[in-house]
């Protein structure tokens, strides 16, 4: 077996490369793959055109703020049918997809329509400095929970969810140690709603070379509590919460899950170690043991915070993002949190970012977070 710093032995590790040259990495947490007794030597064998190159940053003058302009998604899969689905294995549907063995458990492969990636032909440059360019170095990937297209992550079991948090963790490791990235984002787009096109049980990884405005700003927050408390504000944040209670969802023996004071969505919770830890590579066995029960249960509960008209449960449409310190800059005052938030305020009815928040960031609430704090404890 291939050991990894961050898979260590409960977890099969093999990288291979797909037709075009994106790299695709199986993590098997099963047998045959488990014990090595079997090799995984699959050939993607569709005709691809050449790896994906990446497009270009504009630098937004009046706020600081980079914008990759990624013309090539326009033509990136829609909802296609189950049947074409890109991320189920090859072999159980009408065409070879992304994933060419015929079964898996987690897969995590270089998104065929990157944002950002590695190699770059963007070419020209502005003399203006008010019209600021870059490449859009970096890199996208995408991740597979389970090969089972029906299944959410809520439906994996614990052992498989754990094995996600390693694979997390092992890339977040490798992505931060590539020389253009400065922030690694892992995040779940799930529903519709969202703006999810494809159906499959998956997430993504967005490897940033840019401290992006949400994380900068909580560097900010963060620097500036620690300049005048030596204290972190994540910490500090945690403790004020867990005294105060009424917010509390789920507390553990190393994570606590809370409706944050400040809450913007609809539905929001904040999960968030009890060490002070600044990524997802630094948690132990026992906090990421723990981690995959405790997420399991927050995304349970979150799927019985609402009843449609019949009385059952709704699939809840939700954004779930993992908040790391960034790679090169303000680790020693950053500290890792899980932020999962939902734009639907009521069944039926979502909370659409108009003129107020879209237009200069200034956020209302519809719904008070004790409220959502008390619904979440009593569908426990």
């Amino acid at each position: 077996m291939t050991e990894h710093p961050e898979v260590g032995t409960r977890v099969q590790r093999t990288s291979t490369t797909l037709a075009d040259g994106r790299e695709l990495i199986y993590f098997d947490d099963s047998e045959p793959y488990l014990s090595g007794a079997a090799r995984r030597e699959v050939v993607d064998e569709r005709p691809l055109d050449g790896r994906p190159t990446a497009g270009t940053m504009r630098l937004d003058a009046l706020t600081g703020d980079w914008v990759s302009i990624a013309d090539h998604r326009q033509n990136r899969t829609f909802m296609p049918p189950a049947g074409e689905c890109p991320l189920c294995p090859t072999g159980g549907g009408t065409m070879p997809s992304e994933i060419p063995a015929h079964e898996y458990d987690v897969v995590v492969f270089e998104n065929r329509f990157p944002s950002f990636a590695t190699e770059s032909t963007a070419t020209g440059s502005s003399d203006d400095p008010l019209l600021g360019n870059a490449p859009a170095l970096g890199r996208c990937e995408v991740v597979c929970f389970t090969s089972d297209h029906g299944a959410s992550f809520s439906s994996l079991s614990p052992a498989r969810a754990r094995t996600v948090v390693d694979v997390w963790a092992d890339r977040t490791l490798e992505l931060s140690a590539l020389d253009a990235v400065e922030d690694v984002f892992i995040f779940e787009n799930r529903g519709e709603e969202i703006g999810v096109t494809l159906h499959h049980p998956h997430g993504q990884i967005y490897a940033y070379p840019f401290v992006p405005a949400r994380t900068a700003a909580l560097l900010r927050q963060a620097t500036e509590h620690h300049r005048k408390t030596g204290r972190l504000l994540g910490a500090d944040l945690l403790a004020a919460e867990l005294e105060a209670g009424s917010r509390v969802v789920i507390k553990g023996a190393h994570w606590t899950a809370y409706v944050p004071y400040a809450a913007r969505w609809p539905l929001e919770v904040h999960l968030v170690p009890k060490r002070d830890v600044p990524d997802l590579v630094a948690l132990d066995d026992d906090e990421r043991d723990e981690l995959a029960e405790v997420y399991l249960d927050l995304l349970h509960r979150l799927d019985r915070y609402y009843e449609g008209p019949d009385g059952a449960p709704i699939d809840l449409p939700y954004i779930a993002g993992w908040h790391q310190a960034p790679v090169r800059q303000g680790r020693e005052v950053s500290r890792l949190h899980l932020q999962v938030m939902s734009i639907l305020r009521a069944p039926g009815r979502l909370k659409y970012l108009a003129g107020s928040e879209s237009g200069v960031g200034a956020w209302v609430n519809d719904v008070s977070p004790e409220a959502v704090a008390a619904r979440l404890r009593e569908v426990g």
